[in-house]
């Protein structure tokens, strides 16, 4: 299984549940500025909170290239419109 987190939050659940077998993690730029990057994790250059489900697709797209026949655990985030 490979996770791709969006938000802070998702990413450290995503960290503790992959770190129990070393799975791999990705994420959304704006989940972990560059600058923190962990090591063996995979960061997207841009945003994924709150964009078009195209966005999102395209992202998954690109995990499954990576890790294709994997299963990918995707955070899902409803903005809050107000």
């Amino acid at each position: 299984m490979v996770f791709l987190a969006i938000t802070p939050q998702g990413l450290a659940e995503a960290i503790r549940l992959a770190k129990a077998e070393g799975q791999p993690v990705w994420c959304s730029a704006d989940a972990m500025p560059e600058a923190v990057c962990a090591a063996g994790l995979s960061r997207f250059d841009y945003p994924l909170f709150g964009e078009s489900p195209d966005v999102i697709a395209d992202a998954l797209a690109t995990v499954a290239e990576h890790y294709p026949n994997e299963s990918i655990w995707l955070e899902q985030v409803i903005p809050d419109n107000g």
